[in-house]
């Protein structure tokens, strides 16, 4: 053994607090939405930081038809980069909200995918029972 050998001590800064350079919102959401478009060129990307309330509001807008894969199922895909753009936030002392808008198609904008009609689906409506139905059958559970 070699107890007498000096062991170099690592050069750590945990301590230290990291540059307060606000971290480049836009190019990181389009690194991370980009790969989920079929037009990426449709990307639009707006940041807005607000110094005195160290807040980033990030508001992107895409075509309506890559929405699917944006969000991905169940939200997995949008939550992940949101994940991604609160951590970056995070370690500069910011935090973040990110607004997502539908098709950036002429004649459309600032349209929230909230907003288009054309992404929802009517709402069911409720059919009068009519005299000649009768009476709805009761079904029992099966047994076994």
């Amino acid at each position: 053994m070699f107890l007498s050998r000096s062991v170099e001590q690592p050069h750590h800064n945990f301590g230290t607090k990291l540059p307060t350079a606000s971290p480049n919102y836009v190019e990181l959401v389009r690194f991370l939405v980009h790969p989920f478009l079929e037009s990426p060129e449709t990307l639009s990307v707006d940041c807005e930081i607000s110094q005195a309330l160290n807040r980033v509001w990030v508001r992107i807008a895409f075509e309506s038809t890559d929405k699917g894969k944006v969000f991905g199922r169940g939200g997995r895909n949008i939550q992940a980069i949101r994940t991604v753009i609160a951590a970056a936030a995070a370690a500069v002392g910011q935090s973040t909200y990110l607004d997502i808008y539908g098709s950036t198609t002429p004649g459309r904008e600032g349209m929230s995918f909230d907003e288009d009609t054309e992404e929802r689906s009517p709402p069911p409506t409720k059919r009068e029972p009519r005299a000649n139905d009768g009476p709805k059958p009761i079904v029992k559970p099966r047994l076994r």
